[in-house]
């Protein structure tokens, strides 16, 4: 651009022979070059101009662009503290069934533990009822076997005697063992 305006100033010290030329004198100039001028000035100059534009519509381009940054970040933030809130509800909650499970394992073995000493107490109590049901059996299996024997050995004892009453007894010895018995009877009968 610096080269364009060059050529027009250096284009002044040239001497005029009565043609067509370009005064660079504002003040001493016409309306006609003065249109030329601004008509070269705006050509070339369209492109100084809209690049001001641009630097204006880019810093407010920039300014959105670190409004929509800083909306980013504060949005950002606010979804980082609400997940970290979050993640410290769900921690506290993580804990406390932790605690949960922990108490229901030592309550479930301490249960356990409870159960099976009940059923070893239970088995004890039931081979302690089996064993006295036993001991109860045994005895008196014991007193049956006893009583048979006493039967059988009366019973034995009995006919030895009756056999021995039998083959001693005669009809003489049986009227008097009668008689003496019948007074034992009224004897006993007068007191």
């Amino acid at each position: 651009m610096k080269n364009v305006t060059d050529s027009f100033l250096s284009w002044g010290y040239w001497p005029s022979a009565g043609s067509f030329g370009f005064n660079t004198d504002i003040l001493s100039t016409n309306l006609i070059n003065l249109s030329v001028v601004l008509g070269v000035l705006i050509f070339f100059g369209k492109g100084v101009c809209a690049s001001c534009l641009n630097l204006l519509s880019l810093s407010d381009l920039l300014d959105n662009r670190k409004q929509r940054i800083l909306n980013t970040i504060r949005n950002s933030e606010e979804l980082r503290g609400a997940a970290i809130e979050q993640l410290e509800k769900v921690r506290a909650r993580l804990r406390k069934v932790q605690l949960e499970a922990d108490q229901f394992r030592v309550n479930g073995y301490s249960e356990i533990e409870k159960e099976k000493l009940d059923l070893i107490n239970s088995s004890y109590k039931t081979l302690e009822q089996l064993e006295n049901y036993k001991n109860e059996t045994i005895k008196f299996e014991q007193q049956r076997v006893i009583n048979q024997v006493r039967q059988r050995v009366f019973q034995q004892a009995l006919r030895g005697a009756l056999g021995t009453l039998n083959s001693c007894l005669n009809s003489e010895l049986h009227l008097r063992t009668i008689s003496a018995n019948i007074n034992m009877l009224g004897s006993i009968k007068e007191k």
